[in-house]
């Protein structure tokens, strides 16, 4: 199953995949609209990888098959004063 990688201008560390190159058909209006401009970044196969970087592997497969696409959102930020309190109340 190949798949392209798109990165968004619109929004950081936001990439989508769809199952053919520069075919956003199955992609919703609006979402394509929050996207912007897609940037290739590369085309993989699927069924040869056993991993992505951040994404988890069968819900990306599941997802392009189902809607024809897959979103991958940045990882949420760290909120290391929440943790430091939530830290020092456990100790307390």
């Amino acid at each position: 199953m190949l798949t392209a990688i798109y990165k968004s201008t619109k929004k950081e560390q936001t990439y989508l995949f769809v199952k053919q190159r520069d075919d956003f058909t199955d992609v919703p209006e609006a979402l394509m609209a929050m996207f912007g401009k897609p940037s290739l970044v590369t085309i993989v196969n699927l069924q040869t990888k056993e991993k992505l970087g951040f994404a988890d592997i069968d819900k990306v497969r599941e997802s392009l098959l189902e809607q024809g696409f897959y979103l991958q959102l940045p990882p949420p930020k760290e909120d290391l004063l929440a943790e430091h309190k939530a830290a020092n109340k456990a100790a307390n």
